[in-house]
């Protein structure tokens, strides 16, 4: 599981390293921030981790947990459904 939800997360190269008996899980939805990521940035994002890993061996999923520190996130708990729910489309649509 690798977070990999802002600039800070670098670039998914190092996922060229991962052995082939291994699957790895995107955390591409970002959990800290209330503003949705696009369909498009998410497909974008895991299509460059397929230069790297086949598909059958990529999961999505939020970058973390919605209350990640002891104070937690700002973010109520509609937007983590509207992230949920985003989670739920882009599988849908990219697998």
């Amino acid at each position: 599981m690798l977070e990999y939800d802002d600039v800070r997360s670098g670039s998914l190269e190092p996922l060229g390293d991962v052995p082939d008996d291994k699957f790895v899980v995107l955390g591409l939805i970002t959990t800290k921030k209330p503003a949705l990521e696009s369909l498009d940035l998410l497909r974008r994002r895991v299509s460059e981790a397929q230069r790297y890993i086949p598909r059958e061996r990529l999961g999505l999923s939020p970058q973390c947990g919605f209350a990640s520190s002891i104070i937690g996130n700002r973010i109520s708990a509609a937007e983590q459904r509207k992230k949920l729910e985003l989670l739920v489309t882009a599988v849908q649509a990219l697998w």
